[in-house]
């Protein structure tokens, strides 16, 4: 894949959309451009954790925004992510549909732990190199998320159900600020932190920095007010929170440095970053030009540059749960071959990512066997629907679940699982590479020839090898009733030593 020299990174957050355009020279992205969108997706989450369509239409509209900007842009130069608000949002797989049409481009919605391991990232591009460990927080809309790491690798990562629009949604809903509110407010935080500040206070860190708009709002109002020298502290933070009650709002005409759009969602930022100094002893925060999207872009550089964390991770699962490697490597390769068969015109970044996803569920496919093998699928399945897989988008990890479900037994438990053809032909690949490798070993594989039509899929075999291979020729025939039960044919031909010959 030729490297572009010009990546974008779209954050559909919970407060804001933001878009930023980076140029890259010798590993850096430069900033050309940026803009921002305050959507207040989270506040159109209902009681009933749906979006409402008066915000699913200023979302769109924002998105059709920055579409336009992303114009021309190669599909791979691009990565959209969705964050608390689309992880939480009933509704979300409905107006992603829409969502992508407006941007043009795919949107991942990205799990917690993910999401903080990109804010890290972001963050610490942003910041000179040091030895010593960081927390960084970063207290978006929806969520907040708690990190500590060492130069540019997070150790601890955290993603907390506690943002600044839903707290101040949830304590302030009209503006008012008083004590007993803001109280409220901080102690609804602590609960949240209280599961995790034990563990962040033993690990230790030298240096708290804070990310992204609430913090940095923060700063802004302290700085105004001469309330701190630079970046945030207790005191300066002190000073601000009573003034909130003392003026009973976040009031921009009697807080200077306190930005109109901003307001709304203050109060409920301030009591979280309270607690969050309370909780884990913080005295001073330094404050951080980087955010999730910055993270994104140098992800994004990862994988154009073939430095794809996803790729560590499968290795990572692949120690840990004692997969055979070789086996794996085995069924990765004849199911990319198949795939390939399968699908000889298309091409692009999205055949190259569901074929890079297909490799990974070959490579990954035994997992479970470490818990019981008569169900190891399953087993393999649940570890990758629900494991932390830094990396992976929720859809991608969903879709690598699914893929290796769908790689032996019965296809009917994913035959509702709104696939498409790209996905049924990566099952298909997957299993019949599965089926033929059974014997687990090198084995010089038989000529093969697939196909694909709108009603299934041919497979034509030497006759022969057909003929010396009796369990594998009993194994196709079952997988040809598998394929019919989900109204679906799979058709084996046998092939004269000729016609296998001449197909090779």
């Amino acid at each position: 894949m030729t490297r572009p020299d010009v990546l974008a990174a779209v954050d559909l957050g919970s407060n804001s959309f933001h878009l930023l355009v980076g140029r890259v020279a010798d590993g850096v992205v430069y900033p050309l451009d940026t803009v921002r969108e305050p959507v207040r997706l989270g506040a159109g989450l209902g009681a009933d954790k749906r979006l409402d369509r008066a915000t699913q239409l200023r979302a769109l509209e924002a998105l059709a925004r920055i579409g336009e900007r992303l114009r021309g842009m190669p599909r791979e130069a691009v990565r959209a992510v969705g964050t608390n608000a689309l992880r939480v949002a009933k509704n979300a797989p409905q107006f992603l549909r829409e969502a992508r049409r407006a941007l043009g481009f795919p949107i991942e919605v990205i799990a917690g732990r993910e999401e903080a391991r990109l804010i890290y990232i972001g963050v610490t591009h942003t910041l000179p190199p040091a030895a010593h460990r960081r927390l960084v927080v970063d207290i978006g809309g929806g969520s907040t998320e708690l990190i500590i790491g060492t130069g540019l690798e997070p150790q601890l990562t955290e993603s907390l159900y506690v943002g600044c629009v839903s707290a101040s949604l949830r304590f302030f809903p009209d503006g008012r600020v008083d004590k007993a509110r803001m109280k409220a407010a901080e102690m609804a935080a602590r609960q949240e932190l209280a599961a995790v500040a034990g563990a962040y206070r033993a690990h230790g860190w030298q240096e708290a920095v804070g990310a992204s708009g609430t913090i940095r709002a923060i700063e802004a109002i302290l700085a105004a007010h001469g309330w701190s020298g630079e970046g945030v502290t207790r005191e300066g933070l002190e000073r601000l929170r009573a003034a909130l009650i003392k003026h009973e709002r976040a009031d921009p005409a009697r807080i200077a440095g306190l930005r109109p759009g901003r307001a709304p969602v203050l109060p409920g930022g301030v009591a979280i970053l309270r607690a969050v100094l309370d909780e884990l002893g913080v005295e001073r925060m330094r404050v951080a030009e980087g955010a999730l999207r910055h993270g994104v872009l140098y992800d994004l550089l990862g994988r154009v540059e073939q430095r794809d964390v996803r790729a560590a991770t499968v290795a990572q699962l692949i120690e840990r749960y004692h997969v055979d490697p070789g086996q794996g490597e085995r069924v990765r390769a004849l199911a990319l071959r198949i795939f390939d068969q399968l699908e000889p015109e298309r091409r692009g970044a999205e055949h190259e990512a569901d074929r890079l996803l297909l490799g990974w569920a070959g490579q990954l496919a035994e997992i479970g066997l470490s818990i019981e093998h008569s169900q190891y699928h399953k087993h393999s399945a649940y570890i990758l629907a629900n494991a932390d897989l830094p990396g992976f988008s929720r859809m991608e990890q969903a879709r690598l679940a699914r893929l290796v479900l769908a790689h032996r037994g019965k296809l009917a438990k994913v035959r509702d699982a709104d696939m498409d053809a790209a996905d049924w032909r990566m099952v298909f690949a997957l299993r019949l590479a599965a089926l033929l490798l059974r014997r687990r070993a090198e084995i010089e594989l038989p000529p093969l020839r697939v196909s694909a039509d709108d009603e299934g899929f041919a497979l034509a075999l030497p006759e022969d090898w057909l003929e010396r291979n009796p369990l594998s020729a009993a194994a196709l025939e079952s997988e040809a009733g598998y394929w019919r039960a989900v109204g679906m044919k799979f058709a084996v031909a046998a092939l004269s030593d000729r016609r296998a010959l001449a197909s090779a």
